[in-house]
């Protein structure tokens, strides 16, 4: 998929399942100096900005879920960098208290990262039936 496609997907966490949408809307490298915070741990990193839109399509109760995304290289591989905490420039939201009925949706942000000099291509989607044939969304 590109970047701006939305993919309807079976959800499922701990004790909630449901049907949602994931739109990627954009994937961006930010600076290093947005990683400052992370001291050591974020050294020769740089982090990747990508910002979604969720949509609950099956109606159920999806509050206080969130959505997890990988950064991938521009061959798809992982960028092999995880980054555990989310910066001042891209805050991640898990569903609000309305994310109950069909049609209601949510922006988030999610933090990743790549070697700083690396490149990213985009993002893969891999829970549930998805874990061996994720979703990609490419740059």
């Amino acid at each position: 998929m590109k970047v701006g496609e939305r993919a309807v997907v079976p959800f499922k966490d701990a004790d909630k399942s449901g049907t949602i949408a994931i739109t990627v809307k954009s994937v961006d490298l930010g600076p290093k100096e947005d990683l400052a915070e992370f001291k050591n741990k974020g050294e020769g990193m740089l982090p990747v900005y990508v910002r979604m839109v969720i949509e609950n399509v099956g109606g159920t109760d999806l509050t206080d879920t969130s959505v997890s995304v990988r950064a991938v290289d521009p061959n798809g591989k992982s960028t092999k960098v995880i980054l555990a905490n989310s910066t001042a420039a891209c805050k991640g939201e898990s569903a609000p208290e309305n994310f109950t009925t069909a049609g209601a949706t949510y922006e988030t942000c999610k933090t990743e990262g790549v070697k700083d000099g690396g490149e990213v291509g985009g993002v893969i989607f891999r829970e549930g039936d998805y874990q061996d044939d994720p979703i990609t969304w490419k740059k």
